[in-house]
């Protein structure tokens, strides 16, 4: 479980990075870095549990660094929206994924620590949604797309 939530917020930042790198100017800047910062708190949180538990982090970090990046600059090159909607999509698979974690769990301090990170993931989906990630050419099959990408994310980073 900490392994794959230290891929996904590891992703998750690589994704506002990208993002940052084609919109650095946009009046939507300021929005990502907020999200950017929430996702780094989140994955300095996950790195530490992976130490205190001994667990090892995935072996496809790189993997997920070069592919967070791209999937963050190509949407941002597709305008301000698409880069939305990757975000709506992106939060709506990691609030599905934590809420079964935490349905799954005693009432712990981890269960606490996820559920706050699943209430800023929540705000980072709002926060799209609230800036036009519904009226990004294609939103549907984009959504689709990047939905279906973070699952396969999921999937592979729990066994590798």
């Amino acid at each position: 479980m900490l392994r794959v939530d230290h891929a996904g917020e590891y992703g998750a930042r690589r994704i506002y990075a990208g993002q940052l790198a084609v919109l650095r100017n946009s009046d939507k800047a300021g929005l990502l870095r907020h999200m950017q910062a929430q996702e780094q708190v989140h994955l300095d949180t996950f790195a530490d549990l992976l130490v205190s538990e001994r667990v090892r982090p995935t072996a496809l970090l790189p993997f997920w660094h070069v592919a967070g990046f791209a999937l963050g600059a190509v949407t941002a090159a597709l305008g301000e929206k698409a880069a939305m909607a990757c975000t709506v999509a992106v939060e709506e698979t990691i609030d599905a994924h934590y809420t079964a974690q935490i349905d799954a769990m005693d009432d712990t301090a981890l269960r606490q620590t996820l559920e706050k990170f699943r209430a800023e993931e929540r705000e980072h989906r709002d926060i799209g949604l609230e800036n036009g990630a519904e009226q990004a050419p294609g939103y549907r099959v984009l959504r689709r797309i990047v939905k279906a990408g973070c699952r396969a994310a999921i999937a592979i980073s729990e066994r590798i």
